[in-house]
C-alpha cells in the first residue's frame, strides 16, 4: 500500500497538470489565433469559454467511472480521447473548427474528478484536505500553457505549438498504463442509486455553490485575463500571458495551504474568510481601477480561490463518505460551470455598458450570499453536536 500510495499522488498530480495544460490551449493562444481567423469579441468569448462546458459536465461521469474502473484506466482513456480534438484544433481554419475542437478539449478539464475520487482511498481522512490540495496543484498546468504557449507560438506558429501537446498526451497515456494502480479499490454501486442518495441533500448544493464561486473564479480569470489585458490595458500577448500565469500560480500553490488549514481548523470558518475576501476584491475590480489596483484585486481573488478550492474538497468526504465519487463529480462540475458563465456575462455587460462594473458587482453579491450560508452552516453545526464535522475537529 505504501509504494502504491507514494506513486499515485505524483502520477495523478502530473496527469492533472497535463490535462489542464491542454484545457486552456485556446484561451492562451487566442491573441495569435485571431490574427489568422477573423473573430468578433463575442465570438472570442464563446470560443474561449466552450472548453469549460464539457470540462464541467463530464466531471460527474468521470468521478463515477473512477470509482468503478480506477484512476489508471480513466486517465489513460481520457488522454487518448484528447488526441483527436487537439489535432483538430491544430488544423482549424474557421470559427466552427474552434468551437468543435474546443468543446471536446473540455476532457482535459474533466480529469480533475479522477484524482479527487481516487487519492483519498490511499490516505486517512485526517490527510484528505492536504492530499487533495497537493493534487489540486495540478492546476499549474493552466499557468504553464498560458505562459509558454504564446512564446512558442511566436517561434513555431500557433498550429505547430498545439501539435506539441499531442506528444505530451501520448506520453502520459503510456505513463498511466505502466505506472497506474491496477488494484485500486473499486466501488460499483449504480450511478442512479448514488444520485438518489444525494440529490435531495441541501449540503450537496451548498458545496456546489461554494465551488461554483471558488473554482469558477479561477477558471474564469484564467480564460478571461489573457485577451482582456491585451485589449483593456494594451499589454503584449507575452506580458499578459506572464501576468495570467502569475495569477494561476498563486491560486494553485496556495491550494494545498487551504487543504492543510482545513485539516487543522474548522473548514467553515476558513470559508468565511474566503468569501469575505471574494466580496471585497470584486468590489475593488468593479470600479475599473488602474493596472496596479487591478493587480491587487485579481491576486486577492487568486488567494481566496486557492484556499477555497483546497477547503471544499476536505468537506465533501466528511459529509458524503459513501457517495464521495458522485458528489465530487457534481461539485467539481458546478465549479467548472462557474468558469463558463462569467466570461460571457462580462463580455455582454461590456458590450451593453462599455465597462465591467456590473459583472464584478454580481460576483461580489453571490460571494456575500455564500458567506451568509457558511455562517448559517457553522451555527447549525454548533447546535448539532453529533455532526460529523464536529467529530472531525
Amino acid at each position: 500500500m505504501i509504494d502504491r500510495q507514494k506513486r499515485q499522488l505524483p502520477l495523478q498530480s502530473f496527469s492533472l497538470v497535463v490535462g489542464f495544460m491542454v484545457w486552456v490551449l485556446i484561451s492562451a493562444l487566442m491573441p495569435h489565433i485571431r490574427q489568422d481567423i477573423e473573430l468578433t469579441d463575442s465570438q472570442i468569448a464563446w470560443v474561449t469559454a466552450i472548453p469549460v462546458v464539457l470540462g464541467s459536465l463530464l466531471r460527474i461521469p468521470l468521478g463515477y467511472y473512477t470509482n468503478k474502473f480506477g484512476a489508471r484506466l480513466t486517465f489513460m482513456t481520457s488522454f487518448l480521447l484528447l488526441l483527436f480534438p487537439v489535432f483538430w484544433l491544430s488544423v482549424a481554419s474557421s470559427l466552427v473548427d474552434l468551437l468543435i475542437g474546443g468543446f471536446f478539449l473540455g476532457i482535459g478539464g474533466a480529469v480533475f474528478s479522477i484524482g479527487v475520487t481516487s487519492l483519498p482511498k490511499y490516505y486517512p481522512k485526517e490527510k484528505h484536505g492536504f492530499v487533495n490540495g497537493v493534487y489540486g496543484v495540478g492546476n499549474i498546468g493552466t499557468a504553464i500553457t498560458t505562459f509558454s504557449a504564446p512564446i512558442l507560438a511566436q517561434t513555431f506558429g500557433w498550429e505547430q505549438t498545439i501539435r506539441i501537446y499531442l506528444v505530451l498526451l501520448a506520453a502520459f497515456a503510456l505513463f498511466n498504463f505502466l505506472l497506474g494502480d491496477r488494484h485500486e479499490a473499486k466501488v460499483d454501486a449504480p450511478m442512479k442509486e448514488q444520485m438518489k442518495a444525494v440529490y435531495r441533500n441541501r449540503l450537496l448544493w451548498f458545496f456546489s455553490l461554494f465551488y461554483f464561486i471558488t473554482f469558477g473564479a479561477f477558471v474564469a480569470f484564467t480564460i478571461y485575463l489573457p485577451n482582456f489585458l491585451v485589449n483593456h490595458y494594451g499589454l503584449t500577448p507575452v506580458d499578459s500571458g506572464l501576468r495570467t500565469a502569475g495569477f494561476i500560480a498563486l491560486a494553485t500553490f496556495i491550494r494545498p495551504v487551504g487543504g492543510w488549514l482545513a485539516d487543522r481548523m474548522n473548514p467553515l470558518i476558513l470559508l468565511m474568510y474566503v468569501f469575505a475576501g471574494f466580496t471585497l476584491s470584486s468590489i475593488v475590480l468593479a470600479f475599473s481601477p488602474g493596472i496596479e489596483m487591478y493587480t491587487v484585486g485579481v491576486l486577492t481573488v487568486a488567494v481566496c480561490a486557492g484556499v477555497g478550492n483546497g477547503t471544499i474538497f476536505k468537506l465533501v468526504p466528511l459529509y458524503f463518505s459513501q457517495q464521495a465519487g458522485i458528489v465530487n463529480g457534481i461539485v467539481a462540475a458546478m465549479g467548472g460551470l462557474g468558469g463558463f458563465f462569467p466570461p460571457l456575462i462580462l463580455a455582454m455587460v461590456y458590450q451593453a455598458t462599455g465597462q465591467y462594473a456590473i459583472g464584478f458587482m454580481a460576483l461580489s453579491e453571490v460571494a456575500l450570499a455564500s458567506f451568509v450560508l457558511v455562517v448559517w452552516m457553522y451555527f447549525q453545526d454548533l447546535r448539532n453536536t453529533g455532526n460529523v464535522l464536529n467529530k472531525s475537529m
